[in-house]
C-alpha cells in the first residue's frame, strides 16, 4: 500500500469512526426518550452497520426502493435504533423522526416495520428469520440478473432458532455469492451468555460445514470491518459468505458493556447524562 493510499485509509477510518461515534449517540438519545428499547443490542452492531451505510452499500436514500440497490436485512430486530439512526443520518427521512421511537403512530416502531420507515427493506422482530428473507433476496437478484448484494445482520442468540440451518443450507445449494450473513457475535442474549443458554461452539466452523465462505473480524476496529467488507464484494466465489464478528453488547457506554441487563432496558436520567458525557469525550 502507498503512503497516498494509507493516507486515504486513514482519513476513510476516521470519518466512519465518526459515524459509529455519532449513531451511538443517537441510539441512547431515542432509547431514554422513549423510555423502552434494546440499547446493549443496537450499540453492539453501531461500527458495522456505520461502515456499511456510509460507505460500503450502494444504496440511494432518494430512492429507497431503488431495484440496483444493495439489500440489509436486521434479522434481530429488537436492535432497530442502530439502524433507525444510520437511515437517519443518511437523510432517509429527517433526524427528529428519532425522537418519536415506539410512540403511537410514530414511523420508527419498537421493530423495524417495512410499510412504515423509508429505507427498511423488510419487516423484522421474530427471532431467527431474517436469513431466510435474506436468501429469497438475493435469490430473486441471482434469478433476475441484477448484481446488488444482501447483508443480513445476526444476533449470536437467534442461532438457537434451526431455522437459520435450513436457510444456510438452502444458500449453499443454490451458489447464492451476493448473499452475506454477518453475525453480531456479542455473547449474550436476554436469559443470560449465550453459551450458557445454548452453548454454540464454533459459529465460524458450523458456516464452513454449510460450505459457506468465512471470514472472521473484529465488530469494533473500523479498520478490519471496512477491508472485511470490500475483500467480500471483490473476491469471486459461488458460495455464501459467513463474517463472524467479534462484538460487545453496549459497546461504547461503559456501564453497559457486557451487562445482561442492558439488553432491554432504557437509562435513567443519570444514566443518560452519563452515556451522554462517555460518548462525546467529555467525562
Amino acid at each position: 500500500m502507498s503512503n497516498l493510499q494509507r493516507d486515504k485509509l486513514t482519513d476513510r477510518i476516521e470519518r466512519l469512526e465518526g459515524h459509529a461515534r455519532e449513531v451511538r449517540i443517537r441510539i441512547v438519545d431515542m432509547i431514554y426518550k422513549a423510555q423502552s428499547g434494546h440499547p446493549g443490542s443496537a450499540l453492539s452492531a453501531a461500527d458495522i452497520l456505520a461502515a456499511l451505510y456510509f460507505d460500503i452499500m450502494n444504496i440511494d436514500p432518494s430512492n429507497p426502493r431503488w431495484e440496483e440497490r444493495d439489500r440489509f436485512v436486521l434479522s434481530k430486530g429488537h436492535g432497530c435504533p442502530v439502524l433507525y439512526a444510520c437511515l437517519a443520518l443518511r437523510n432517509y427521512f429527517p433526524l427528529h423522526e428519532l425522537d418519536t421511537l415506539r410512540k403511537f403512530e410514530s414511523i420508527l416502531q419498537g421493530h423495524p416495520v417495512k410499510q412504515k420507515t423509508p429505507g427498511v427493506d423488510m419487516t423484522t422482530g421474530s427471532l431467527g428469520h431474517g436469513l431466510s428473507i435474506g436468501l429469497g433476496m438475493a435469490l430473486d437478484g441471482k434469478l433476475t440478473g441484477k448484481d446488488y448484494f444482501t447483508y443480513v445482520l445476526i444476533g449470536d442468540g437467534e442461532l438457537d432458532e434451526g431455522q437459520n440451518w435450513e436457510a444456510a443450507a438452502t444458500a449453499s445449494k443454490y451458489h447464492l455469492n451476493h448473499l452475506i450473513a454477518i453475525i453480531d457475535i456479542n455473547r449474550l442474549q436476554m436469559d443470560g451468555f449465550t453459551d450458557e443458554v445454548m452453548p454454540k461452539y464454533s459459529i465460524a466452523e458450523k458456516f464452513r460445514a454449510f460450505n459457506w465462505e468465512v471470514l472472521e473480524m473484529d465488530g469494533h476496529d473500523m479498520t478490519d470491518i471496512v477491508l472485511t467488507l470490500e475483500k467480500v464484494r471483490l473476491a469471486k466465489r459461488n458460495k455464501p459468505v459467513c463474517i463472524a464478528a467479534d462484538t460487545v453488547k453496549g459497546k461504547g457506554v461503559s456501564f453497559m458493556e457486557n451487562i445482561r441487563v442492558w439488553h432491554g432496558k432504557a437509562p435513567n436520567e443519570q444514566e443518560y447524562r452519563s452515556a451522554m458525557l462517555e460518548l462525546k469525550g467529555e467525562n
